[in-house]
């Protein structure tokens, strides 16, 4: 997205899924390290591997948009929720909707928006990112 020339509404669309994505696996990644422990921990790999793949796009959208619950967790868990919910919302306008638009300081702005969040949900303490976790993979009965 560097460079002076304008970018194609392709490349655009491209940088708005890859957010989301880059999200998405941020999630992927803490719901495994959370579960199974991060690399330095004695870890199975295939169990890992299994956490990792345990998040489903709908599911953690429906969650993380929870504001009830959301609430419940501390700000830089409750900002990524938001910023989750965001990027899927745009991400499934970028890639099915023909008269979506969006800007090259959008994309930029929220790719901003992305690290950021990205780097708090990193920052979180453990026992944070478990109940995350846990709130996104499991299955809640009341």
């Amino acid at each position: 997205m560097g460079g002076s020339r304008r970018p194609r509404e392709s490349d655009l669309r491209r940088a708005v899924s890859t957010t989301y994505y880059a999200l998405f696996h941020a999630l992927c990644q803490n719901c495994a390290d959370a579960f199974i422990g991060t690399r330095n921990a004695d870890r199975s790999r295939s169990a890992w591997r299994q956490a990792y793949r345990s998040p489903r796009h709908r599911l953690a959208k429906d969650r993380l948009g929870d504001q009830r619950v959301m609430k419940a967790f501390p700000k830089e868990i409750e900002d990524f929720g938001n910023t989750f919910v965001n990027a899927q919302t745009k991400r499934h306008a970028a890639d099915y909707d023909p008269s979506f638009r969006v800007t090259r300081s959008e994309v930029l702005s929220d790719i901003v928006a992305a690290e950021s969040a990205i780097r708090k949900l990193k920052a979180a303490k453990m026992k944070d990112r478990r109940a995350l976790a846990a709130w996104i993979t499991l299955g809640n009965r009341d």
